[in-house]
């Protein structure tokens, strides 16, 4: 379960570091102008974490949640709509990383 993760950590960050890497070496020789692409890299990368682990753990939650429900539906049918709040509030961990990378990338 862990190595399966830290490929879908690896694989959703895969496209930022490929990016990063040729605005690295796109970029003037002088000091000033790599310090700031130097700064761009990271945000960019922080900004692929932040979506990237928020929506692994938004899905992970999801399918546990999914998992009891759907055993607590079998047992008694009428809990269905109760179960229905608790999956909606572990895809929001997903809506705050897309926020949180949002904010990284507008204010810096």
């Amino acid at each position: 379960m862990k190595r399966a993760i830290i490929m879908l950590v690896l694989v959703s960050t895969s496209p930022v570091l490929i990016f990063a890497q040729e605005a690295k070496s796109a970029t003037s020789v002088s000091s000033e102008a790599s310090v700031e692409n130097e700064s761009a890299i990271w945000k960019y990368i922080a900004a692929a974490l932040a979506v990237g682990i928020s929506c692994i753990a938004g899905g992970i939650a999801v399918g546990q949640i999914g998992a009891a429900a759907m055993g607590a539906m079998s047992e008694n049918p009428e809990l269905s709509g109760k179960a229905l709040p608790y999956a909606g509030l572990a895809e929001g961990i997903c809506l705050w990383g897309f926020l949180v990378a949002l904010l990284i990338l507008v204010l810096n």
